[in-house]
């Protein structure tokens, strides 16, 4: 049985003593995305919002720049499927990089290339950051129902509130997800800050920059390519934001420092 995300499963709890136990799990497919009826990559992820995943990738991929060159947009009924159809031809890339993030993440663009440095004088208090997460996953949230799945919110600074708030089994494609919002919303993510569970790898710094977020935040650690990219091109990269403390590993001026 699925319900908007998860699926019901039996499992044994031991506490003491063996107990059978029914609740959510979050559900985990592949979802493949068609370009003008030809398959373009499979992602591993969780069938919801998954016009959002589609949108958010191509545009992250750089395939497409605006909702205008989208003709039509469609979720098969089984939802494991998308059909974009865009104005211009599109050419299945040559190179493939399988990601390190959950969920069978891929990208075709190396992700130490192709940023400028930003000169955004974005500034955002640390306490908006912590009270963003603190936000970001309600009581009728996935991760509340079932645990094991990622969250990423846009935070508006200036407004001091979160734009969007999206959920996945991947914590790539929860940035996929920001961005294909913004862009089917009207909602832009540029000079918001993302902010986000998992992980920063380099392909999620490379993603969050190509959406114009100059400053990004996680509840865990960035990987060292991460941090060496974020400080090349002068994004704001903060980690372990959890129980009012956090590390900032580049461009701390954002932030008041």
């Amino acid at each position: 049985m699925t319900d908007r995300g998860t699926e019901k499963k039996q499992w044994l709890a031991f506490h003491h003593d063996w107990k059978p136990m029914e609740g959510e799990v979050i559900e985990e497919q592949p979802i493949t995305i068609y370009v003008n009826g030809s398959e373009f990559v499979t992602l591993m992820g969780t069938p919801l919002n998954q016009d959002w995943l589609a949108v958010g990738f191509l545009t992250n991929e750089q395939v497409i720049q605006s909702p205008e060159e989208i003709v039509d947009l469609r979720i098969m009924d089984s939802g494991c499927c998308v059909d974009v159809w865009l104005e211009n031809e599109v050419s299945q890339p040559s190179k493939t990089i399988i990601t390190s993030g959950c969920g069978g993440g891929i990208t075709y663009n190396d992700p130490r290339i192709g940023v400028e440095p930003f000169q955004d004088d974005i500034s955002v208090r640390p306490e908006q950051i912590q009270r963003a997460f603190n936000n970001l996953q309600s009581k009728d949230s996935l991760y509340a129902r079932s645990r094991g799945v990622h969250a990423a919110g846009l935070l508006d600074a200036e407004a001091d509130r979160l734009l969007l708030v999206v959920e996945d089994v991947g914590r790539h494609n929860t940035i996929d997800k920001i961005s294909g919002a913004g862009l089917l919303t009207g909602q832009s993510p540029r000079g918001k800050v993302l902010i986000c569970t998992g992980r920063i790898s380099s392909e999620m710094v490379r993603k969050s920059a190509l959406m114009g977020c100059a400053v990004v935040a996680s509840r865990t650690s960035p990987t060292s390519l991460a941090v060496d990219i974020a400080q090349a091109w002068n994004l704001t990269l903060v980690g372990y934001v959890r129980l009012g403390k956090m590390r900032v590993y580049s461009a701390p001026e954002r932030l008041g420092y």
